[in-house]
């Protein structure tokens, strides 16, 4: 079957976030929204179907899940990562961030160190605070065009009371799909330290070709014992609002824990549709998310010629994964301040602003191209019409 990814949907009147919210985070409603971190393809006809389906029974008492829900999250993940998921390391939750939430409750106490590797998706950061957890930035650094790790940094910045890190794999926002050296050297050093890594890897499926994700515990047994991932159909098959995700953990003191304070917490319940959905996105959907992620590639592909032919001091950096772009806005010569206000004034783009990734966002944008090409070359005009005589 081909799918559409063509179609321009209009998305207001559903309550939904980046059209909602334009007026309180942009000041204007009049803007073409591409922050918020959904695509606006609609959700696979399979998946839709399936939740039908459901819905026609008109009962929606309470349900559980069992193996049918278990069993196609670890085949997918053994089909897509080659990594083998025995059922019982697998668990709901609902939503990563909720997750990781729990994670720093579960393993860490106020006043611990957490370290984050910023520019960074802004709820790690709010994460933390939040949870009177001390942030140690360890800001990415780039080399030969390429956002890496800053591991020698990292070393330095750890002491007694450092006791987690969240790694973001792949990297959100600049779309970093990191190697197995790379994450064997991070490894290495959360070893040393006693560090346990929460691994958010809710882009995990969205690798566009010619890149393989690894999942963190696959590395070694080592990082098995030392991890706890959390992965999600949301991102992948556009299902966010569904609140489904999974915790996966091997080791069994840490799963054992983690569990309980799901437990305690009463959020391991989720909801009827959620649990439909995950089945049904991952029993069906390889040859739906092998079409979109093609698709993504040639959205970023555009995006990328057009600004090299017409705004070459803006650069784009390529995702390996995900359908977000990090665009480089530092060579124009202009105040953070000053760059939104163009892009928000006179290209009436809503992008999510560079400096809220925290430290090394500065001189950036977030470009979500989860969407039809048609909204894409009308961004890049609004772009060009906006930055030309800056470039």
């Amino acid at each position: 079957m081909k799918y559409n990814f063509d179609e321009v949907i209009d998305r207001t009147g559903t309550s939904t976030y980046k059209i909602d919210l334009l007026q309180s985070r942009f000041g204007a409603n009049d803007i073409l929204p591409l922050w918020v971190a959904d695509m606006d393809f609609r959700s696979p006809d399979f998946v839709m179907d399936a939740i039908r389906e459901r819905a026609n029974h008109e009962v929606l008492g309470y349900t559980i899940r069992n193996k049918e829900w278990y069993q196609p999250i670890a085949q997918w993940i053994k089909q897509k990562h080659n990594w083998h998921v025995e059922s019982n390391w697998i668990g709901y939750v609902p939503g990563i961030l909720p997750g990781i939430v729990l994670a720093m409750q579960t393993f860490t106490q106020p006043g611990d160190k957490i370290v984050i590797q910023p520019p960074i998706y802004p709820p790690f950061m709010s994460m933390v605070k939040n949870n009177d957890r001390q942030i140690v930035y360890n800001q990415l650094i780039q080399k030969d065009g390429e956002i890496r790790m800053d591991l020698e940094n990292l070393k330095q910045l750890i002491d007694e009371k450092t006791k987690m890190l969240l790694l973001c794999s792949p990297h959100n926002p600049g779309g970093r799909v990191w190697t197995k050296e790379e994450l064997l050297a991070l490894l290495e050093i959360c070893k040393e330290n006693n560090i346990l890594v929460i691994s958010d890897e809710i882009h995990a499926d969205l690798v566009l070709p010619g890149n393989t994700h690894v999942p963190f515990p696959t590395i070694s047994e080592d990082a098995a014992n030392q991890c706890i991932t959390f992965m999600a159909p949301s991102k992948t098959f556009n299902i966010a609002g569904l609140a489904s995700a999974s915790f996966i953990i091997p080791n069994d003191e840490l799963r054992a824990k983690f569990r309980l304070k799901v437990e305690a917490a009463e959020i391991g319940g989720g909801n009827i549709f959620a649990s439909v959905a995950t089945k049904a996105a991952y029993e069906n959907g390889a040859e739906w998310l092998n079409q979109l992620v093609h698709y993504i590639q040639e959205n970023v592909n555009y995006v990328d010629e057009y600004l090299k032919a017409h705004l070459p001091k803006i650069k784009a950096f390529i995702p390996q994964a995900s359908f977000l772009i990090w665009l480089d806005f530092s060579k124009l010569g202009m105040s953070d301040d000053e760059i939104r206000k163009i892009l928000i004034q006179k290209a009436k783009l809503g992008f999510n602003h560079g400096p809220s990734f925290g430290p090394g966002g500065e001189g950036y944008q977030r470009m979500n191209v989860g969407c039809s090409r048609l909204v894409i070359e009308e961004a890049m005009k609004r772009l060009s019409s906006a930055f030309a005589q800056y470039c």
